[in-house]
C-alpha cells in the first residue's frame, strides 16, 4: 500500500502559490489536495474551477479534488476539464450517490466518497465497490485549523475492516488536524492518504513536507 501526503492548498500563501507547491513536490508530495467549498454545503466559500485550471502545468502533482458541494454531479465534466485527476464527493451532499459515483468514473477520474463526522462509517459501506478512496473528515468541513476528532480513529478502523471483508483495496484519505505529532495514530488506524494543511504550509513547506514524508515512508 501506498503512503501519501496531500498537502492542502487552501493553507497556502496564494502570492507564492507555484513556489509553495513545487516545495511540496519536490519534498515528496505526491498528491495535491484542492478544496473546493460552496457556501451551502459548508459556511465557507473557497475557490473552483479557473484556480485548480490556472495551476495546470505548474506541477506535475495528482490533483486531489475535494468537492465539499450540494449535488456535485452538476459539475463533473467541468472538473474534469480543469484537471482534476480525483473527484470526492460528500455522500451526504448527493441526492443519488451511486449515480454521482458512476458519473465521476465515467468521466475517467478516480472516484472519492467523503463522509462528515457525525456520519457512521457504516453508511460508506454500499459504495465500497464503486470507490477508489473513502475520504474522513476529522474535523467539521469548512474551515481550517480545528482540532482532529479523536473519534475518528475507530471510524478509519471500521472502514477498514469493511474494505478487507469485501476484499477491496481502497485509500482511505484523512482531513483536518492533522500534525507530526498525531499523524501515526491516524496511519496506525489504517489510513493510508493524509491531507494536511496548516502542518505543511504554516512555516517552512518544504522541511515540513520532509518530515511528513519520513513518518510516511516508514510504513511501507
Amino acid at each position: 500500500m501506498a503512503y501519501i501526503l496531500a498537502p492542502s492548498i487552501l493553507a497556502a500563501d496564494f502570492t507564492r502559490l507555484g513556489e509553495e507547491m513545487k516545495a511540496t513536490e519536490e519534498n515528496g508530495a505526491e498528491y495535491l489536495h484542492f478544496d473546493v467549498m460552496d457556501g451551502m454545503f459548508v459556511p465557507s466559500i473557497s475557490f473552483g474551477m479557473p484556480v485548480l485550471a490556472s495551476i495546470q502545468g505548474a506541477t506535475g502533482q495528482f490533483m486531489d479534488v475535494h468537492l465539499m458541494i450540494e449535488e456535485p454531479i452538476r459539475y463533473i465534466e467541468e472538473f474534469k476539464k480543469a484537471g482534476a485527476d480525483l473527484l470526492t464527493v460528500h455522500l451526504e451532499a448527493c441526492k443519488d450517490v451511486k449515480a454521482t459515483l458512476d458519473a465521476i468514473h465515467g468521466a475517467g477520474m478516480k472516484v472519492g466518497l467523503s463522509i462528515c463526522p457525525e456520519t457512521p462509517a457504516e453508511e460508506v459501506e454500499p459504495y465500497l465497490e464503486k470507490v477508489d478512496m473513502i475520504l474522513v473528515m476529522s474535523v467539521h468541513p469548512g474551515f481550517g485549523g480545528q482540532k482532529f476528532i479523536p473519534d475518528t480513529l475507530e471510524k478509519i478502523q471500521a472502514i477498514r475492516k469493511m474494505a478487507k471483508d469485501q476484499k477491496r483495496k481502497i485509500d482511505i484519505q484523512v482531513d483536518g488536524g492533522i500534525y507530526l505529532t498525531n499523524v501515526k495514530e491516524v496511519l496506525d488506524a489504517g489510513a493510508n492518504i493524509i491531507v494536511a494543511g496548516s502542518a505543511v504550509f504554516k512555516g517552512n513547506a518544504a522541511e515540513n513536507t520532509r518530515e511528513f514524508m519520513e513518518i510516511l515512508k516508514s510504513y511501507e
